[in-house]
C-alpha cells in the first residue's frame, strides 16, 4: 500500500478519498491471502491522478487478462484484481439498500465471471479448517435453511433500535450483527469480503462517514480471525464464543481507539504470558498468606523470625505479610510484640 502513500500526504481531498479506496480494495484481498498484480497498482493510481474512470479500470484488467491468461489454478491474481477493482467500484457509489438482496447483490458485482455461484445461496453444506482455531471448523447454516435465516437476521436488526444507545453499545450490536451473517456463510466462498464491503456501506448509512477503512488494508486476516472466533466455542476445552476481538476492530474502525490487532493472540491456544505472570505471582502471593495464616492459627504466639524462617522468606517480607493479613482485618495484635499474642478474627 505504499504505493499510495503520497496522495494522502498530499492531502487533496479527491485523490485522497481514491487512495483510501484503493487501499481497503487491494488490502480485503488478503483475507484469503490472495495479493494483486503490479498492473493494477500501475491502474489504480492512473484513476486516482483521474486520468482513467473506474468503469476503465475494470476494461484495463479483463483486455490485461485476455492477452495474458493464467494458466495456472493456483495463482488467483486474476481475482484479486478484478474484485479490488470492483470493490474499489462499489465504495465510490453513494447507493445503499439495507436488505438481503443488497448483500447477495455485492457478492454477485464482486464475483460475476470468477465464481460460477457469484450472487448464488450455496446448496451444499461446508467446512472450513482455520488456523486460529488450531485447525477446527466454525459451524456454518445449513443449506437447508440459509435463505430463511439471512431474512430473519435483516428482519431483526431492521426492527432494532439504536436510540439511547452509547457508543460502546452501538460498536457491540453492530458486532453481533455482522458476526450472525457472516456465520451464514451463505455463499461457497467470498463471504468475508462480501461481508466487509455491505459493513462499510451499511456504516455510512447509521452515519459513520469518516470511517478508518485503513484497518481493512491493513488487519483484514484480524478482521476474518476476530469473526471466526465470533462464532466457535467448544466447551470441553474451555474455548468459548467472544466478540471481544472484532468490538476491538470496529472500535478502532469507528471510534479511532487504538486496541492492538494481533492475531497470534485470537488464536484459540493462546497464552498472554504477562497475565501468566501476573497470575503466577498472585498464587505464590495467596499461598504464602494462607501458610502464614495457618501458622498464626496454629501458634498464636509465633513471632515474625519464626514466621521467616519457617516460609523460607526473609524477615522484612514476613513483616509485610503480617501487616498485610492485620489490615484486611484478619488478625489483630494483643499486647505487646515481645509477650502479647495474636488473635484470628472470625468474620
Amino acid at each position: 500500500m505504499d504505493n499510495f502513500d503520497e496522495y494522502l500526504r498530499q492531502g487533496e481531498p479527491n485523490k485522497a478519498e481514491k487512495a483510501e479506496v484503493w487501499r481497503t480494495a487491494i488490502g480485503l484481498q488478503q483475507v484469503d491471502g490472495l495479493k494483486t498484480s503490479d498492473y493494477l497498482i500501475v491502474t489504480a493510481r492512473q484513476n486516482i491522478e483521474g486520468d482513467i474512470s473506474i468503469e476503465e479500470v475494470k476494461q484495463r484488467i479483463d483486455s490485461y487478462y485476455k492477452a495474458s491468461p493464467v494458466t495456472d489454478p493456483e495463482n488467483r491474481t486474476e481475482e484479486a484484481d478484478k474484485v479490488s477493482a470492483r470493490i474499489a467500484e462499489i465504495l465510490t457509489e453513494q447507493t445503499f439498500t439495507f436488505s438481503p438482496a443488497e448483500y447477495l447483490t455485492i457478492h454477485r458485482r464482486l464475483f460475476q465471471d470468477i465464481y460460477n455461484h457469484a450472487g448464488k445461496i450455496r446448496d451444499y453444506n461446508i467446512t472450513k479448517k482455520e488456523w486460529v482455531l488450531d485447525g477446527e471448523t466454525v459451524l456454518y447454516a445449513s443449506a437447508e435453511s440459509l435463505k430463511a435465516t439471512l431474512e430473519y437476521d435483516f428482519e431483526q436488526e431492521k426492527k432494532f433500535s439504536y436510540k439511547g444507545l452509547n457508543q460502546q453499545e452501538i460498536i457491540e450490536h453492530i458486532a453481533h450483527f455482522t458476526s450472525y451473517v457472516w456465520q451464514i456463510h451463505i455463499f461457497g466462498e467470498g463471504n468475508t469480503r462480501t461481508t466487509a464491503i455491505f459493513l462499510i456501506k451499511y456504516l455510512r448509512k447509521l452515519g459513520f462517514k469518516n470511517v478508518n477503512n485503513d484497518l481493512f488494508e491493513k488487519h483484514s486476516w484480524y478482521f476474518r480471525n476476530a469473526l471466526v472466533r465470533g462464532n466457535y466455542e467448544d466447551l470441553s476445552k474451555g474455548i468459548h464464543k467472544t466478540e471481544k476481538y472484532l468490538i476491538n476492530f470496529l472500535s478502532n474502525l469507528l471510534l479511532s481507539e487504538n486496541h492492538e490487532l494481533k492475531n497470534r493472540e485470537i488464536h484459540v491456544q493462546f497464552i498472554d504470558t504477562a497475565k501468566a505472570n501476573i497470575d503466577t505471582v498472585k498464587l505464590m502471593n495467596d499461598t504464602v498468606n494462607d501458610t502464614l495464616f495457618h501458622l498464626i492459627k496454629q501458634n498464636n504466639k509465633i513471632t515474625a523470625a519464626e514466621i521467616s524462617k519457617q516460609l523460607k522468606v526473609s524477615l522484612s517480607t514476613a513483616k509485610r505479610k503480617i501487616k498485610a493479613l492485620k489490615e484486611s482485618g484478619q488478625i489483630e495484635r494483643i499486647g505487646s510484640d515481645k509477650s502479647g499474642h495474636w488473635r484470628i478474627i472470625d468474620k
